[in-house]
Parts: C-alpha cells; structure tokens; sequence
C-alpha cells in the first residue's frame, strides 16, 4: 500500500529557521520522506501511532544523538486516491526541533499538535 508523507503547518514553522542555519536538512528531509513511504512506522512509538525519529544533521556534525527529532503521525485510515482508485495510508509530519536547542517534546504538547492535525 502507498503511503504520502503530509508536513502539517506546525512542522514548517519549526523547520524553518533549522533548514536555514543546516544547509544538508533540506536533502535529509527529502531522504527521511522516503524512507517513511517505505516503513510509516520508523523510530520509537510514543504510543497512539506517534513516532520520533533521530536525524542526524550532516552539516552540524553531530551523528544523531546531537542532530534532530522529528515527530510524526501515522495515520491508520485507509484512503483511496479517486482518479486511480489506489489505497494509501498518510504520515504526518507534526514537529521538528533541534536536540541541542530543546531536550525533549512533553506528552501533552504532542497531544496538541496531534489533535491540530485533524482541524
């Protein structure tokens, strides 16, 4: 089955200022879309389809310890795309922020930005 990597506005907004400080981010993103097409369900559960992903940012010099965390969602629902009639699953990506800037993402604000996803 298929499966689209959606960014949700809050994800760009924290991108932002890391895609311009870490000029390798943009193509490690494009590589992690990927990747999440292939295995939705990458990283460590949170429980309640919830992920984080270590990104290791190349231009930081870091490895993924010291690089980024993403937070993504995997939606279980099964769409069917209406001119192909294919069934395809859908990830979110709902926040990124830099492990050096900010130690770790709280349970209540992944509640908040998991609920915005479905406004």
């Amino acid at each position: 089955m298929k499966t689209k990597v959606i960014t949700t506005d809050d994800f760009e907004k924290s991108a932002k200022p890391l895609l311009k400080r870490y000029a390798s981010l943009k193509s490690e993103l494009q590589k992690l879309s990927n990747d999440l097409k292939e295995n939705p369900t990458l990283g460590v559960s949170l429980g309640s389809g919830v992920y984080k992903i270590r990104l290791a940012i190349k231009s930081k010099g870091k490895g993924k310890s010291g690089g980024a965390r993403v937070i993504t969602y995997f939606d279980l629902e099964v769409l069917v795309e209406t001119e192909t009639k294919e069934e395809y699953n859908r990830v979110f990506l709902l926040e990124i922020y830099d492990k050096s800037e900010t130690d770790s993402i709280s349970a209540k604000d992944i509640e908040k930005l998991t609920n915005r996803r479905l406004d």
